[in-house]
């Protein structure tokens, strides 16, 4: 069984900690591999090198993060109480 708080937590963080990665790879390399129009068009109103456009992709990454782990444990837990081998004691 996966705990929901853990897991939502730890994607959200995981989500956030990418977005900044891509930023600071968008900051250092070329134009023309930069991933902000994959950003620009997954992140609603997200505009790139500007700062509440960076709190805001930051955010909405988080968010992301947020609801895979709110609707990933509970399938999962589903499905683990359903079909879950037991162990022998």
């Amino acid at each position: 069984m996966l705990n929901i708080k853990i897991v939502t937590w730890s994607l959200g963080i995981f989500t956030a900690v990418s977005f900044i990665v891509c930023v600071s790879y968008g900051l250092i390399t070329p134009e023309s591999i930069h991933m902000h129009t994959f950003l620009e068009s997954v992140l609603p109103a997200f505009k790139w090198l500007t700062f509440w456009g960076f709190i805001l992709g930051l955010i909405e990454s988080f968010l992301y993060g947020v609801y895979a782990g709110l609707v990933f444990v509970p399938v999962y837990n589903f499905f683990y109480k359903k079909w879950a081998i037991a162990k022998p004691n």
